[in-house]
């Protein structure tokens, strides 16, 4: 369905002008709470009474995703809707948008949700991939030839931080890979020497200008992105136009409307090869809250609205770490007079340090690997927003690096 602006502070159909999103996690949450900086009312539809985007929006939709009563309630009250994660059920957004501007479409978050299709995208766009086979049944997991391994195992569907995924070095190890996975559509993807990882976010708009934010640097830890860095000179000026181009082509060639970011790895012979896409914002853009003149979630808003998208600038080098659960499992030896003595880190010494920001995500419950919040660092020079970042780290107990 076609889009038209939808001003902040509008009225439509005598209602004030709502925005959606399917899925009530921390990306929603900080949607939600863009859209309401800039005036907009916001409504979420997430089965978890505690959600983190529920528990701040005007309207939290408690039901499941294909609840058609839910998905109806969602249309009524929403002039148009976006998702929070990839994988929110397509069928969702294909019956949203027959009735109302959704962004990202259905067709787009389809490819996103299925490695082998996504693969095949991305060589329609002329962008390098990793040599792979696609593995689906019993005669294509026997033709695997040699020179694919050592390689990794993914699920075509449903993997995330690392799920759905076994490292594989011979032919037995792969059979027993593929017999531990269940059997489900897989992809193999060769393992290449790696030198490090980066992404891009762009963001396209209805009308399909394009901006983007500058190619951040990518640390993960069990499959878990761990730290983020964004200074210039972190990725050699061909290289990040190269990535930059090849992002710019995956949004056009999927007719994209929205906040999309690419994965990449960047190989030891200084070459890159495309590693996965997420259509939503992202965890690698969280820096953009504090280092930009705009946010990733900004533009999200941006985007859904139809509102003009102007290039993103961002202020100064920073660094984004990621914090799980496992920060809150410490014993911080505070005294039983203290609130929370067992379980609360010691984020009064970590505010202390320069340009430090901490976001967190309104999460009842820290479990080991789960995502608590984050903490961005900002600084005139990337020396000296990387000291402050492993002095946080240190305080935190935590080794990113």
């Amino acid at each position: 369905m076609a889009q038209r602006i939808i001003l902040p502070g509008a009225t439509v159909n005598g209602q004030p002008a709502t925005l959606g999103v399917m899925g009530g996690g921390q990306l929603g949450r900080m949607f939600v709470q863009a859209a309401q900086r800039m005036g907009y009312f916001t409504a979420v539809l997430d089965p978890d009474v505690s959600s983190p985007a529920g528990l701040l929006s005007h309207h939290h939709i408690q039901r499941d995703y294909l609840d058609q009563q839910g998905l109806a309630q969602l249309m009524q009250r929403c002039a148009a809707i976006t998702t929070e994660f990839e994988n929110v059920p397509a069928p969702a957004l294909l019956t949203l948008g027959a009735q109302r501007p959704v962004a990202p479409a259905a067709d787009a978050v389809a490819i996103a949700q299925d490695r082998a299709k996504e693969k095949a995208h991305f060589m329609r766009c002329g962008v390098p991939v990793a040599p792979h086979a696609v593995i689906e049944t019993a005669e294509q997991l026997a033709a695997v030839t040699e020179d694919l391994l050592p390689g990794i195992l993914k699920t075509s569907r449903l993997g995330y931080d690392g799920k759905g995924q076994v490292r594989v070095r011979t032919q037995a190890d792969l059979l027993t890979a593929w017999d531990d996975l269940k059997r489900v559509p897989c992809v193999l993807e060769k393992m290449l020497p790696l030198k490090s990882e980066c992404s891009v976010i762009v963001a396209r708009g209805w009308d399909g200008k394009m901006v983007n934010f500058p190619v951040q640097r990518n640390l993960h830890r069990n499959g878990i992105l761990a730290v983020t860095e964004v200074y210039e000179g972190n990725l050699p000026d061909a290289l990040a136009q190269q990535a930059v181009m090849a992002t710019r082509s995956v949004a056009e060639g999927l007719q994209y409307v929205g906040v999309l970011c690419v994965e990449f790895f960047l190989l030891e012979d200084d070459t890159l090869v495309v590693n996965e896409m997420a259509p939503r914002p992202h965890n690698s853009g969280h820096y953009t809250l504090d280092a930009c003149d705009q946010s990733q979630f900004d533009l999200q808003v941006k985007t859904l609205a139809g509102l003009p998208l102007v290039q993103p600038q961002a202020y100064c080098p920073s660094i984004m770490l990621n914090l799980l659960g496992d920060v809150w499992q410490r014993d911080w030896g505070r005294t039983k007079l203290d609130s929370d003595p067992d379980t609360c880190p010691p984020w009064d010494r970590v505010l202390a340090l320069p340009g430090t920001h901490l976001h967190l995500y309104g999460k009842l419950k820290a479990s080991k690997g789960r995502k608590m919040g984050h903490l961005n660092i900002t600084g005139r020079s990337a020396e000296a927003v990387r000291a402050t970042a492993l002095e946080a780290a240190r305080i935190l107990g935590i080794d990113p690096f």
